[in-house]
């Protein structure tokens, strides 16, 4: 791909921002309301003109490898490619659709970007990232193109939510039958069914996978809803949740901070200290009333000994016998720290999970900003 050559931004112009939602997002200022107007309030001095701030329109269900490609030709233009190795491996077609009203179709080297990365948007920023390291998008795109992340409770090491929901914990990216991920699975599959009918808030991005009435017959959507090839394979946003392909990502180097960057990640807890009597204890905080409180206390008690094969993040079974157990876990230090640090969470995402890809005793330093 041949980028646009246009020189900086002149001193006055603040650089954009783009915002990246994630699983099930794409509300966009519905949700956000008017974060340029935010953004200006805090921080505008007397010279200065208005940010442009810019929604991303990826897929909401989609893994981070389709929504890190989703993401960046949304933003330049094009037709999507997500690449012929990678539309063969996971049986979809190569190109999605055709982006003609490109967001800043200017970006480059020295025209750069500032991301926002919500949940599983912080995740797919990393990934496009790294695809523009490896010259997945062409030669002359360099991942001095990102000019910062900021991320916002992503799960960058994964979460133990999606198990609890439904991805198997012996099998992953088998669906336990009944579960919620199940359910999930088949509203996702109607939806696409019904796309071409359907208003863009319900927009999946799922051209490639052929999944809609013009496309498919009903005879396929009931193969599907009985057992849905997209959402029990390696090329959707729950699998790539899980800590299992977390450790996948990890050891191909993905998430690796590039120098030219700056990176600062906003992490929430939803758990206080309480005392029990093995001594003191992560806990939901029960004054919360909402769904997360419920979905907190899976997190804060789930079996991480049920993981099968037993994933980088977590150690293995062994380890978790006895409150007084050291691990090495993705948000520790070089000494560990203890198992009940695994159990802080947001209701959503383990805080270790937000820190940054990699454990800390992984990264140059400083670290993730």
């Amino acid at each position: 791909m041949t980028l646009n050559s246009k020189g900086p931004l002149t001193g006055d112009e603040p650089i954009p921002l783009v915002i990246v939602e994630g699983f099930l997002g794409g509300a966009g200022t519905t949700l956000w309301g008017n974060f340029g107007a935010s953004l200006d309030a805090d921080g505008k001095n007397g010279t200065q003109r208005t940010r442009k701030v810019l929604f991303a329109s990826v897929g909401p269900v989609s893994s981070l490898h389709d929504r890190a490609c989703e993401l960046f030709y949304s933003l330049l233009g094009g037709i999507v490619d997500y690449g012929d190795v990678h539309a063969r491996t996971h049986n979809h077609l190569r190109h999605g659709r055709t982006i003609q009203n490109a967001l800043y179709p200017e970006w480059s080297v020295n025209r750069p970007l500032h991301f926002l990365g919500h949940s599983m948007g912080g995740p797919t920023v990393v990934k496009m990232q790294w695809l523009m390291r490896i010259g997945f998008f062409g030669e002359h795109v360099h991942p001095d193109m990102v000019l910062s992340l900021t991320a916002i409770s992503s799960p960058f090491r994964g979460t133990q939510l999606v198990y609890t929901l439904g991805e198997r914990t012996d099998a992953p990216p088998a669906v336990r039958p009944f579960s919620v991920g199940s359910v999930l699975a088949k509203v996702v599959h109607v939806v696409s069914y019904l796309s071409p009918i359907l208003p863009k808030a319900l927009d999946l991005h799922a051209e490639s996978r052929l999944l809609s009435f013009r496309d498919a017959s009903l005879s396929f959507l009931w193969q599907q809803l009985c057992k849905s090839d997209w959402a029990e394979g390696k090329d959707a946003t729950p699998y790539d949740a899980t800590f299992h392909a977390a450790e996948e990502r990890e050891a191909g180097c993905e998430g690796l901070p590039n120098g030219e960057t700056f990176y600062r990640s906003c992490c929430a807890s939803l758990t206080h200290t309480e005392q029990s009597e093995g001594g003191p204890r992560r806990a939901p905080a029960a004054a919360v009333f909402s769904p997360f409180y419920l979905t907190s206390l899976a997190l804060a008690y789930f079996d991480f000994t049920k993981l099968r094969p037993t994933p980088g993040p977590s150690a293995s079974p062994a380890d978790y016998q006895g409150r007084d157990a050291k691990l090495s876990h993705p948000g520790g230090d070089s000494q560990g720290v203890a198992p009940e640090q695994l159990r802080e969470n947001d209701g959503v995402v383990p805080l270790f999970s937000q820190f940054h890809p990699f454990k800390c005793s992984s990264l140059p330093t400083p670290l993730w900003k």
